[in-house]
């Protein structure tokens, strides 16, 4: 049977075999990690020993790691107007998001509906800056607490945002700062202080760890958040239950691997990456890649996210095509229920909708070899070739 190839990665990482490993040892582990005898303190190393791993990915200190089950729930844990920061207890009563943030920043969190604001992006698929400081002014001016939450990289077009001069704009007006790092964690340097962020979020399950885990991370001890889940008292009475410590074993062991093979992996796959839109091009001159100001001295983008589109190539019959030529990639999000609809990230960034019906994302991770890029490309081909039939620049 000929092998498939795995170009999804954004969407989820295959398990690495450090997370398998600590997961199975984990499983043998019977006590509860709030437990004071042997077993219980056995599960509460494997929990804090995890803890360590993860703050290292993202350059915080372990005490300040909060874990949940996953990137959604950390991000809603953090979008709440009931935050302290040391001796600041105002109510957030703004929350501030980018009109390209994924559903779970979008939807505004514990925000009320009117109190979410949204920031425009440019056509590049960046965080108007303007825009973002023209809407805190009258909230600095009022001397109004307020929320903003901002992804570091963009889950379909890759595009890396200004966080850090988003973080100048929100500290010079006594605002917070929530960042989304799900999809740039373990893929490029993710540091909570070089960020400038208060907040970080990050998920396993896109680094090579389990599903359903994730975690919530603060710049300092002395950020507070109102808890999602009231319950025992765990992670220091942030998150109420017994922690998941099978999946925050593979979490942390999924962490340490990432952060050990970043400078490598992700040369690697920017090089994979190049060749892949040189490819893309020969194919058919018309196609079009979105946010690649970065190849023009743009902003950069995640070095194994490509957002794609030929015109009338419909993504929806594409992805069904490569899949059946043993091919997985995407077309945006993997978060609606496995619908196909037209991208609210295009649409932010002025797509027209004709446009971005074709849209399709390939992303790479660490196993991706120049192999797997031939058997796309093979496969692209065959599909371009097959509805383009007559076209001039296609090769056939």
């Amino acid at each position: 049977m000929s092998f498939r190839t795995y170009l999804d990665w954004n969407a989820t990482a295959p398990l690495c075999e450090a997370a398998r490993l600590a997961m199975s040892a984990a499983m043998e582990v019977a006590g509860n990690p709030s437990s004071v005898h042997s077993e219980g303190r056995a599960a509460r190393g494997i929990v804090e020993n995890a803890r360590e791993n993860v703050a290292r990915l993202v350059g915080a200190e372990p005490r300040n790691v909060i874990f949940t089950s996953g990137g959604t729930e950390a991000s809603i844990l953090a979008l709440t107007p009931q935050i302290a920061d040391g001796n600041d207890t105002r109510v957030r009563e703004t929350l501030l998001v980018s009109a390209i943030e994924h559903p779970s920043v979008g939807s505004g969190g514990r925000f009320a509906h009117g109190q979410v604001r949204t920031v425009a992006v440019t056509a590049g698929g960046v965080l108007d800056l303007a825009d973002l400081a023209a809407q805190i002014e009258p909230l600095k001016q009022a001397g109004s607490g307020f929320l903003v939450s901002l992804m570091h990289a963009n889950n379909e077009s890759g595009v890396i945002q200004p966080v850090e001069q988003a973080a100048e704009i929100v500290h010079a007006a006594g605002g917070l700062l929530h960042v989304d790092a799900v999809q740039s964690a373990g893929k490029i340097p993710c540091d909570i202080r070089a960020l400038g962020a208060d907040l970080v979020s990050i998920s396993a399950h896109k680094i090579g760890g389990p599903k359903g885990v994730g975690a919530l991370v603060k710049a300092r001890e002395e950020i507070v958040v109102a808890p999602l889940l009231r319950g025992g008292g765990q992670e220091r009475g942030a998150r109420g239950g017994t922690e998941n410590v099978i999946g925050i074993a593979g979490f942390g062991a999924a962490a340490d691997a990432a952060r050990t093979a970043l400078p490598s992996v992700g040369a690697r796959l920017a090089s994979l990456r190049t060749e892949l839109e040189a490819a893309l091009q020969a194919i058919d001159g018309s196609t079009v890649v979105f946010g690649r100001a970065a190849s023009e001295g743009g902003p950069s983008r995640l070095p194994n996210t490509v957002l794609f589109a030929v015109p009338d190539v419909k993504a929806e019959t594409a992805l069904i095509a490569l899949d059946l030529a043993g091919v997985a990639v995407s077309s945006g999000s993997a978060c609606s229920s496995g619908k196909v609809s037209h991208s609210h990230v295009l649409a932010a960034m002025g797509v027209p909708d004709e446009l971005s019906a074709c849209a399709v994302r390939v992303s790479l991770g660490p196993t991706t070899s120049k192999a797997d890029i031939e058997k796309f490309t093979a496969a692209w081909t065959a599909h371009v070739a097959n509805l383009t039939k007559g076209r001039r620049g296609i090769a056939a």
